[in-house]
């Protein structure tokens, strides 16, 4: 399997309407990357079309639409979420859409934003699964940890990644540059979004991109 990670400027981000999306939109364009930004209704953000970006529709829960959207691209990043559907029915249905669809496509690499809770506090031990968490949060959490289960079982030619920043993810102090990377247990308390888009990024374009896990990230 080729473990080489994306260097070509062909970058497609699921979700790119987002907060963490655009992030990650705008870091990918500072470094010269170019950039299809698919999102599920263009008109919502004509903003995020420019130099070097594409805006384009896409049903990410649709393999097919999935894959026409990703074909031709060395890679693709994910920051979906919407509030419309129960997290334990979008993330599972979005992520083997991804997987299906990616693999028609040709996209082997796939860098997808995870959330803290799904971070382990001891071995096999989420955030989530502490007694006192509560009961709404950890349901939009078991949605992400199922995604994550999803990409464990998935076919070996996908190079998956899930970068996961701590709770505290602050959206608008500026970025520093700096950032720390473990393994899938919770690491820190705090990163800037900037931030968090440049661990994102890195893992497209950086000799460190790590593949087939779980990762933590943090100031």
């Amino acid at each position: 399997m080729n473990r080489t990670p994306a260097t070509t400027t062909d970058l497609v981000v699921f979700g790119a309407g987002g907060q963490v999306g655009r992030a990650v939109v705008a870091e990918a364009r500072r470094r010269g990357l170019t950039v299809t930004a698919a999102v599920r209704a263009p008109e919502r953000h004509p903003d995020l079309a420019g130099p070097g970006i594409t805006l384009v529709p896409c049903d990410v829960t649709d393999p097919d639409a999935v894959a026409t959207t990703a074909r031709g691209h060395a890679a693709a990043v994910s920051t979906v979420y919407t509030p419309e559907v129960p997290s334990g029915e979008f993330y599972p249905a979005a992520t083997r859409a991804l997987i299906t669809g990616l693999a028609t496509a040709g996209v082997q690499r796939l860098v997808h934003v995870g959330i803290a809770t799904t971070l382990e506090t001891a071995p096999g031990v989420a955030v989530h699964d502490d007694p006192a968490f509560p009961e709404a949060h950890r349901a939009f959490s078991l949605g992400h940890a199922a995604a994550l289960d999803l990409l464990r079982d998935s076919p070996a030619a996908l190079d998956w990644v899930v970068v996961t920043p701590p709770l505290d993810l602050d959206r608008t102090a500026p970025g520093t540059g700096r950032y720390r990377v473990g393994g899938p247990q919770v690491l820190g308390d705090r990163i800037t979004q900037a931030d968090l888009a440049t661990a994102v990024t890195d893992q497209l374009t950086g000799p460190a991109a790590r593949h087939r896990e779980q990762i933590a990230v943090a100031e």
